[in-house]
C-alpha cells in the first residue's frame, strides 16, 4: 500500500470528493494538501473577499479532517514546488485532484504533471468534481462543446448523474510533513460587510435549509430582486465546499417546478465550464467578436467610476451596484442589468466590468463570471447579442414598488410608486430633497443609439 498526496483547490469538502474516495482506497495513509498558489496572487484573483470565504473553507474542511483523526496540510508558494516537496516529506507514490477548466487550470496541471513524473509520481486527475457534468462529456456532433444553452441542456438532461460518495470515517495523515495554519479571515482588511460565512458545514446547512421549503417558489420568484428567493449557493459551489452532483441528487429528490428550475441554473454553470474548457481564451478574449471598438478617455472614465459607485442616476443600476460592494454578492437579475448598462448603454469593453466583479463577488468565478458578462455585452453564447436591457423598464418589472431600490439607495428612501424609479422626472420642492442623487449619466434613448451605431445596426 502508498502514501497517496490529495491536492485540494476549488472542491473544499469531504463529502462527494472523488480524489479524495480514490486515494483512501489506495493508500495506507494520505495527506490532504491546501497550497496558497502565488501564482494565482500575481495574477490579481486573490481579492480581499474571496480570501475572507476560502479561509472559513480551509478552517472548516481541517476541523472536519481532524474530527476523523487527519488534519489539513497548508503551504504557500509555487505550487507544483510546493507538491513535490510534500510527495517527498511524506514518501508519497500519487497526488489526486480534481480537474478545473481555466487556461491557468490547465497549465498548472501540465506543469505539476511533469515536475511529479520527474519524482516518479503519478498525478491522477479527477473529472465532474468542481460540476455535475464533466465539460467536454456532452457535446454536439460537430465540435467539441455546446456554444447554445437550450440544446446543452436538453441533452444534459438525458446523461445520469454519477452517484454520490459518503464522507470519509478515518482518514491517516503520515507524521513528518509540516503545515502553515489555516489562515483566518480577520485577518484580512478590506472586507464587504455583509460578506456570509464559508465553509461545508454551512454550505450543508444552507442547502438543506433551501431545499426543505424556499425552493418550491424559485421557479415564480427568483427574478423578484426584493424578495431575494434565490438560493445564494454560488459561493459554495465556487469553492466546493457543496458538491454540484449531490446538489442536484437532493434537488431532484424533492421534485417539483421549482426544484427543475433551480437544477436549470445549476446546468447553466455546466454550460459556461465547458465553453470554456474548450475555449480557455474566452476568459480575456471575445467569444464571439462583434469588432467593438469600446469607448476610452476621461469621460468614459467617469462613466466607469459612477458605475462602480452606484451614483449612475439610475436607481436600479445603482442598488444593485450597492449590494455587491456590501455583500460581495448581486442578485442575478441586477447581474444581468447592470452588464447590459455597462457595455451596451455606455458603451464600455466588458472586460472593465468582469474585473470589478472580480475584485468584489465572493463567488466570482472565471468560467461563469466572464462568460456571464460575454453574454452581457453580446460577444458570448447569446442568441440575441445585440438586446439591450432598459433599466427602467426592467425596474418596474422586477422591483414594482421599489422595496429593492429602497434598501440599498436609502436616498431615495422616501420615494413611492413610479418616482422612485425615474426621480429625475421630479420637480420643485421634490427633487429638492434629491439633492444628494445624482441625475442620469446617460439619456438611454442617446447610449442606445450609440450603441446601435457602433454594432452598425441603425
Amino acid at each position: 500500500m502508498t502514501t497517496s498526496v490529495v491536492l485540494f483547490t476549488r472542491d473544499l469538502r469531504l463529502h462527494d470528493h472523488p480524489p479524495l474516495r480514490a486515494a483512501l482506497e489506495g493508500s495506507r495513509a494520505v495527506v490532504p494538501l491546501f497550497v496558497r498558489d502565488r501564482a494565482v496572487d500575481a495574477a490579481g484573483y486573490a481579492a480581499p473577499n474571496r480570501l475572507a470565504f476560502l479561509a472559513d473553507c480551509l478552517r472548516d474542511l481541517d476541523a472536519g479532517l481532524r474530527e476523523r483523526g487527519g488534519r489539513l496540510v497548508v503551504r504557500s508558494g509555487d505550487l507544483a514546488e510546493e507538491v513535490c516537496a510534500v510527495v517527498g516529506e511524506a514518501d508519497a507514490d500519487e497526488v489526486h485532484m480534481a480537474a478545473d477548466v481555466s487556461a491557468y487550470a490547465h497549465r498548472r496541471e501540465d506543469v505539476l504533471r511533469a515536475a511529479l513524473e520527474a519524482r516518479g509520481c503519478r498525478l491522477h486527475v479527477h473529472d465532474a468534481v468542481t460540476t455535475v457534468l464533466a465539460p467536454g462529456s456532452v457535446t454536439p456532433a460537430s465540435s467539441d462543446h455546446f456554444a447554445v444553452f437550450t440544446p446543452y441542456f436538453r441533452r444534459w438532461c438525458e446523461r445520469p448523474v454519477r452517484s454520490v460518495l459518503p464522507a470519509p470515517r478515518r482518514i491517516r495523515v503520515p507524521d513528518g510533513v509540516g503545515s502553515q495554519p489555516p489562515p483566518c479571515r480577520t485577518d484580512l482588511p478590506g472586507l464587504s460587510p455583509g460578506l456570509p460565512p464559508g465553509g461545508e458545514s454551512e454550505a450543508r446547512k444552507r442547502l438543506t435549509a433551501w431545499l426543505r421549503g424556499p425552493v418550491t417558489g424559485y421557479e415564480d420568484h427568483h427574478d423578484d430582486l426584493a424578495g431575494d428567493a434565490t438560493s445564494r449557493l454560488s459561493p459554495y459551489l465556487h469553492f466546493g465546499a457543496l458538491s454540484p452532483a449531490e446538489t442536484v441528487h437532493r434537488a431532484r429528490r424533492g421534485g417539483g417546478p421549482g426544484a427543475e428550475a433551480f437544477v436549470r441554473q445549476l446546468a447553466w454553470r455546466d454550460f459556461h465550464h465547458q465553453v470554456l474548457s474548450a475555449r480557455p481564451h474566452a476568459s480575456a478574449l471575445d467569444y464571439r467578436t462583434r469588432h467593438d471598438h469600446w469607448r476610452s478617455g476621461p469621460r468614459a472614465e467617469e462613466d466607469i467610476a459612477a458605475w462602480k459607485d452606484g451614483r449612475t442616476g439610475y436607481p436600479i443600476v445603482d442598488a444593485a451596484m450597492r449590494q455587491l460592494r456590501h455583500e460581495g454578492w448581486m442578485h442575478n437579475r441586477g447581474r444581468l442589468l447592470t452588464a447590459s448598462f455597462l457595455t451596451k448603454t455606455l458603451y464600455v469593453d466588458w472586460r472593465v466590468g468582469a474585473r470589478h466583479f472580480l475584485d468584489l463577488l465572493v463567488d466570482g468565478d472565471i468560467a461563469n463570471n466572464q462568460l456571464n458578462w460575454q453574454w452581457a455585452a453580446g460577444t458570448g453564447t447569446d442568441t440575441r447579442p445585440h438586446r439591450v436591457l432598459n433599466p427602467t423598464t426592467q425596474a418596474r418589472r422586477f422591483d414594482p414598488d421599489g422595496a429593492y431600490v429602497r434598501r440599498w439607495v436609502p436616498e431615495l428612501a422616501g420615494l413611492e410608486g413610479r418616482a422612485v424609479h425615474e426621480p429625475w422626472r421630479l420637480s420643485g420642492p421634490e427633487r429638492a430633497v434629491l439633492d444628494a442623487y445624482p441625475d442620469p449619466i446617460v439619456d438611454l434613448a442617446e447610449g442606445l443609439e450609440r450603441f446601435r451605431r457602433a454594432r452598425g445596426r441603425d
